[in-house]
């Protein structure tokens, strides 16, 4: 997966959710199970996602432990783009 995915996908959660600017966001971190994103929050990054990568993601895939964390939200992106071809 690519490291401009990566850091789209970060800085997106930088700008919109993080409000300490020391806060580090690795691959790993929990994003829902932590608080930092809630499930309203997790609408805005689903339709963030799909503009940004030109996909379509049901409800049942754009799930909490889908967007837990960065790492989990690439993999189903990339999965997203692979059905594409």
């Amino acid at each position: 997966m690519s490291d401009d995915m990566r850091e789209q996908i970060i800085e997106f959660i930088y700008d919109e959710y993080v409000e300490d600017d020391s806060m580090k966001i690795e691959d790993d971190t929990p994003l829902i199970s932590s608080g930092l994103v809630d499930s309203f929050s997790m609408v805005s990054l689903k339709m963030f996602l799909e503009e940004e990568y030109s996909i379509q993601m049901t409800d049942e895939e754009a799930s909490t432990e889908a967007f837990d964390t960065v790492k989990r939200i690439m993999a189903l992106v990339q999965k997203k783009l692979d059905e594409q071809g």
